[in-house]
């Protein structure tokens, strides 16, 4: 319920197409947070949603063997000035295959700081496998912060897989995003993070990604974009313990008067661990401008084109 209400409002039904690609309350499992309260809740033969008893948010279990089933698991913020922060646990049965739908959208349009904090911890059993994808998304015509901090714990048992995908590509002013993957033998992990940031706004990334087990493999992705006086920082940590493998890439287009940081760190603990890291920044080349230009394009629309491209 919405305040009471059982339709979302034109608001409410925007920001939650920016953060989980929904046009309504989607079919299936479900929890929707609005401003700090359960908005509406749906579990299934499959996928059970409770509240926590000992911290704000929610915990999911997912029964082994649940095949080709998705949840959606959104936080809205309308509210001027106002804090919200959750725990989310999620335990996924051995064998299972499942999509998980997260994302936090805010919309400010008064002057107090609002700020979303999120601590999810998965739990993925053998043989699991889950798609996780977050997006964070900006919006309100006040001149208070909008701010969202996520951290995300993985611990992948023998032959698990997490392919994690984060998207922030508008509007939000500060953002401190922590990640942690711990692989056991055989396990996969592939991180993709694009960020856009613009203006004055900050953001920063740190992961650290710790293969355990034989066989573990890691792949980090870090696309971003800086324009006019923002700044970034990104600074993923790879550990190999054992017979594994792992490849960091760092992508940045720099524009304006922005800064970026790009800082991988890998570390081989064990003499059959490979481990690999690359990192680029620089701004866009002026033979893709030339290029687009002479298809018609301004260079505004190039540089725009350019970019979609990039963070696609």
């Amino acid at each position: 319920m919405y305040g009471g209400r059982n339709k979302m409002n034109e608001i409410e039904k925007h920001m939650l197409e920016q953060v989980s690609d929904l046009h309504d309350i989607p079919a299936g499992a479900y929890n929707l947070r609005e401003n700090g309260k359960l908005a509406g809740r749906n579990s299934t033969a499959n996928i059970e949603i409770t509240t926590k008893t000992d911290n704000p948010g929610i915990d999911i279990r997912v029964k082994p063997g649940t095949k080709n089933e998705s949840m959606h698991i959104p936080v809205i913020l309308t509210e001027s000035g106002l804090t919200d922060l959750v725990y989310n646990d999620f335990f996924i049965g051995e064998d299972a295959d499942v999509l998980i739908v997260a994302g936090c959208g805010i919309h400010n349009d008064g002057s107090g700081k609002t700020q979303h904090d999120g601590v999810h911890t998965f739990h993925v059993g053998a043989n699991a496998r889950v798609r996780y994808v977050e997006k964070h998304y900006g919006e309100g015509s006040g001149t208070g912060g909008k701010v969202l901090n996520p951290q995300t714990i993985v611990i992948l048992a023998k032959g698990a897989s997490m392919e994690m995908e984060t998207v922030q590509l508008k509007g939000v002013d500060s953002t401190k995003r922590y990640t942690k993957i711990t692989a056991g033998e055989g396990a996969t992990a592939v991180i993709t993070e694009k960020l856009l940031t613009h203006g004055t706004q900050h953001a920063s990334s740190e992961m650290d990604v710790i293969l355990n087990g034989d066989g573990s493999t890691a792949r980090i992705i870090s696309r971003s974009v800086a324009q006019d006086s923002s700044e970034q920082t990104f600074y993923p940590r790879l550990a190999g313990n054992a017979k594994c493998f792992g490849h960091v890439q760092c992508d940045a287009i720099i524009m304006g008067n922005a800064r970026v940081r790009a800082i991988p760190e890998i570390a081989a603990n064990n003499i059959d661990a490979q481990l690999i890291h690359e990192a680029a920044i620089g701004r866009i080349a002026g033979d893709q401008i030339i290029k687009l230009l002479t298809l018609g394009l301004d260079e505004k629309q190039a540089e725009e084109r350019i970019l979609a491209g990039f963070l696609k």
